[in-house]
């Protein structure tokens, strides 16, 4: 019977890179948690990590390959799992992989007896493409394995190199007589002895390397060797010339020896099959080529020739595909050949929703310690990510930011919980402030309590700084609790839950705030404070470096949910937000109502305040969006200097030799910035050219470089070539961008000459710094960190570069003004029943907390790029106030407690955004 015949480009295998977005998994989707096991009998098997350290897993022997591999990559907290594998010499004494799809006991014929070794299984052509630290740390170790066993081949050069930046990773910076001796008792290629002065010069170059700069390193002297990530399978042409064949991401290659002789791309193979002891290339006709239609190559078995088979069908779907294969029906009576097809996702869908959540993924500290002391992954963070043979987590409280799922355990679960509140809307606008305000106490302990705990009693920090922060906050804290506790009273009895037997008219809320306003009056000062507690930080951060290290670690912290500098504006915005809440007061209540004189007299003493700071306001926040922005770029001085303002950042494509390449852009009032986004342990954005704005001109492009969205910015001899997302992401650019070169003429503004540390002049022309262009480079970069430091990897400039949109100051100053809290009730598109959450909408996220009480939250949401509607019929959600959340294929529904409440988030969200569709509450 003949072998099947496998067509790697058949329309019902899935679709091209550049087809319609498709399905991905969000990192707050209850299904993204370790599998289910399966009922039956148990076995435990043994898998062999990288490190070369043993881990045992316990598991059904009825359960699919691929249950035992997500055990694997949630013991590891691994996201990017799909390059790897399972693999383990089956009964023929092959390597083979292990089958996702088949049932482990169909695979393992002794499992207690067979050692599987985590692998590296798919070698992509860029290690920039690896998006976290921990994958390109086991892709490192995986090279140090091959380069050990002699698979990965290369002169004497390159592994003197490779060499060296792996002991920089063990053992640190070079110290001769440690380096020498480190290398006399450790083995990594099979001839060292001649090449120990080579490694140690090569060694005393990478001084101040990080373990994750030397894994970047490694990778990228690596990747290209001619046998980066090769594997080779013996055979013979039709003439018996020995052979070898491998696959990479390109095609299928051929190789004598060790010397590639042949390569055959993707996209001229039409056909690969085996049929017995042959392997079989059907190539697509080609008029200027001298090859046959078909190639032959013989094999030692059949065995030998299918498990290459397989192996050519998985590279081809994860590098060329856009989404998994689907399964093809079963055949009715007689089945042909072999049914194998590649499971799991593509490598486009695993960069798609890496880059959507790695701001919510736990971090990974790479072992500092040599790699040969046995340090094992399932360490994470100093933690083990999940027990031995469990499926559950270890009980380790997530990251604020960085949780990487929010499950049912996580909230009361209700499925027909419905609260009973009163009808008047002046209720539910009371209700706001009551939610918000429990908001702000609790922002203004972070700064009281936890700020002052880390930081405020270090010794690098100054007294005036301590003596200011103290005086301004602890008042307005002990404020704000008072005022709390008397809302939470006025609510109570206005939902007649405490004290009904009490006498008086307490459904209003004018009079608690018009004392309180009024009381809060001579506490004025301290609003005006806010200013010189970010100018006296920004001091004592050029003073002390240990300081500004200690408020980075501080920001890295679960209470810190935002910004350090967020929490300290925040007095001047909650006087914003009361003057909101008595504006809708009074809107609502006719003037003959018992609680609008007082709610207009309140009206009246916040407004007076409000104007007063107003100004001092925008400049603080101005201010505070500069000092944001420069721990987020790397390569400039002097972003904070008087007269710069912040217009707008995001991304947009830059137009190149290379094509589109995508760059975050940082708009001023004087210069325009771009970047691109580092690969180093700050996660910042590396500058590569600065455009003045005096002087320049933008026109429309789109037809002369017959790219969609785009536009030319020209000035001062050179020409830049950007194309937006989309139509609107093109009129917001160039209608701020025209706007900021009509205030550079009239202005004089901060010069721009002396905006950035590493670019000689303004002129980055694309030919000059074509590496410098690439996803990073490294050795520049570091020659402007000390040491690197921790740094926010979730700010907006994180969350636009992932959704490739942008933000503007003025949606900043909207954002701060309006915020929410509150319950609400959520599920997920498949999940059944509702959970309660305490959710807080700011900094253009939703935070989630099991109740207002919690001092942190378990996850957040970034809202950009998301849309906002109301659930349509054929979606079965049988309930009042929902609006739904989505943005690509993840889908989220709210539910909430009022039509007030429903609006409420429903416009803020949709304005916020700018989406198209409009939120329309049910009929």
């Amino acid at each position: 019977m003949a072998e099947p015949d496998q067509e790697l480009s058949s329309p019902g295998a899935g679709q091209r890179l550049g087809a319609p977005e498709t399905l991905g998994i969000s990192t707050l989707d209850p299904t993204h948690k370790p599998p289910a096991m399966p009922s039956g009998r148990h076995v435990t098997i043994r898998v062999r990590m990288l490190d070369d350290t043993e881990e045992l897993f316990d598991i059904s022997q009825k359960a699919s390959g691929k249950v035992l591999f997500d055990l694997v990559c949630s013991h590891m907290n691994l996201t990017e799992g799909d390059y790897f594998g399972l693999e383990f010499q089956n009964q023929q004494k092959m390597m083979v992989w292990l089958d996702h799809i088949k049932p482990i006991i169909k695979q393992l014929k002794r499992p207690k007896h067979t050692i599987l070794q985590f692998s590296v299984k798919f070698f992509p052509p860029d290690h920039a493409q690896l998006l976290e630290e921990l994958t390109r740390y086991l892709f490192a170790l995986q090279i140090k394995q091959d380069l050990s066993c002699g698979r990965l081949t290369c002169n004497d050069t390159s592994a003197a190199l490779i060499v060296s930046h792996i002991i920089q990773s063990e053992i640190g910076d070079f110290e001769e007589s440690h380096c020498r001796s480190h290398l006399l008792n450790n083995n990594y290629i099979p001839d060292q002895m001649p090449l120990i002065d080579k490694i140690m010069e090569s060694h005393s170059k990478h001084l101040g390397q990080s373990p994750a700069e030397s894994d970047y390193h490694l990778l990228e002297v690596a990747r290209k060797l001619e046998m980066y990530g090769i594997r080779l399978h013996p055979a013979k042409d039709r003439e018996g010339t020995k052979l070898s064949l491998a696959v990479a991401h390109t095609g299928v290659l051929v190789f004598q020896g060790h010397t590639r002789i042949n390569a055959f791309n993707w996209s001229k193979i039409r056909k690969l099959s085996f049929k017995r002891k042959r392997f079989l290339i059907k190539l697509r006709p080609d008029l200027n080529s001298s090859y046959q239609d078909t190639l032959e190559f013989l094999m030692a078995s059949r065995d030998c020739c299918k498990v290459f088979w397989k192996i050519c069908v998985e590279y081809h779907a994860f590098f060329r595909l856009f989404e998994e294969p689907k399964p093809k029906p079963k055949p009715v009576l007689f089945t042909r050949g072999s049914s194998f097809r590649f499971s799991g996702r593509t490598q486009k869908q695993v960069i798609d929703y890496v880059r959507e959540s790695e701001f919510k993924k736990i971090p990974f500290d790479s072992p500092h310690l040599s790699i040969s002391s046995g340090h094992p992954l399932g360490m994470v963070n100093g933690q083990r990510s999940l027990e031995l043979c469990s499926h559950s987590p270890d009980g380790r409280q997530p990251s604020p930011l960085t949780s990487p799922l929010l499950n049912d355990a996580c909230s009361v679960r209700t499925d027909d919980e419905d609260e009973r509140f009163p009808t008047d809307r002046a209720y539910f606008i009371a209700k706001e402030l009551l939610t918000t305000e429990r908001t702000y106490v609790k922002d203004l302990e972070v700064v009281t309590v936890s700020f002052q705990s880390a930081v405020g009693q270090d010794e690098a920090t100054p007294d005036s700084l301590k003596n200011t922060v103290l005086s301004t906050f602890e008042p307005l804290h002990k404020f704000h609790a008072g005022f709390l506790r008397e809302v939470e009273q006025r609510l109570a009895l206005w939902e007649g839950r405490s004290n009904a037997h009490i006498k008086g008219d307490y459904q209003r809320i004018g009079d608690v705030m018009l004392k309180n306003l009024q009381a809060l009056k001579p506490l004025t000062a301290n609003l005006h404070r806010q200013s010189d507690i970010l100018l006296e930080l920004e001091k004592a951060f050029k003073a002390s470096r240990r300081l500004e290290n200690l408020c980075r670690d501080f920001e890295l912290q679960k209470v810190c949910y935002v910004p350090l500098n967020v929490f300290i504006l925040r007095p001047l915005h909650r006087l914003v937000h009361y003057k909101q809440i008595l504006e809708r007061l009074c809107k609502h209540y006719p003037a003959t109502h018992v609680d609008f004189r007082d709610c207009r007299a309140a009206l009246a003493d916040v407004s007076e305040v409000v104007d007063q700071l107003q100004g001092s306001l925008m400049k603080m926040e101005n201010f505070q969006k500069l000092l944001e922005l420069k721990k987020d770029l790397l390569g400039i001085d002097n972003l904070v200097v008087p007269g710069r303002e912040f217009i707008r950042l995001g991304c947009l494509s830059k137009l190149s030799g290379k094509g589109l390449q995508q760059r975050m852009f940082f708009l001023f009032n004087d210069v325009i910035l771009y970047t691109s986004r580092g690969m180093t342990p700050t996660n910042q954005f590396k500058v590569h050219g600065q455009l003045p704005l005096r002087g320049m001109t933008i026109r429309e492009s789109e037809e002369e470089w017959g790219v969609p969205h785009a536009f030319t910015l020209l000035g001062q001899g050179q020409s830049v070539v950007v194309a937006a997302s989309s139509l609107t992401e093109m009129e917001k650019w160039m209608g701020d961008i025209k706007m900021g070169i009509e205030i550079a003429k009239t202005s004089n503004g901060p010069s721009s000459e002396l905006l950035t540390s590493n670019l000689t002049d303004n002129k980055c022309p694309e030919d000059s710094l074509a590496e410098a262009e690439s996803e990073d480079d490294m050795a520049a970069s570091h020659t402007s960190l000390e040491k690197p430091t921790h740094h926010r990897g979730n700010t907006m400039v994180h969350v636009c570069w992932h959704r490739n949109t942008s933000v503007s100051m003025v949606d900043f100053s909207i954002a701060v003004e309006n915020q929410l809290s509150g319950n609400l009730l959520r599920k997920f598109k498949n999940s059944n029943g509702w959970q309660k959450l305490w959710v807080v909408f700011t900094n253009f996220s939703l935070f989630f907390y099991k109740s207002h009480q919690d001092d942190y939250p378990l996850a957040s949401l970034p809202l950009l790029g998301y849309s906002v509607t109301v659930p349509s019929d054929n979606e079965n959600i049988h309930k009042d106030y929902v609006f739904k959340l989505h943005f690509k294929s993840h889908v989220y529904y709210f539910r909430s407690e009022s039509e007030y409440a429903f609006e409420r988030y429903g416009r803020h969200i949709d304005f916020f955004f700018s989406i198209s569709v409009v939120l329309n509450h049910p009929d």
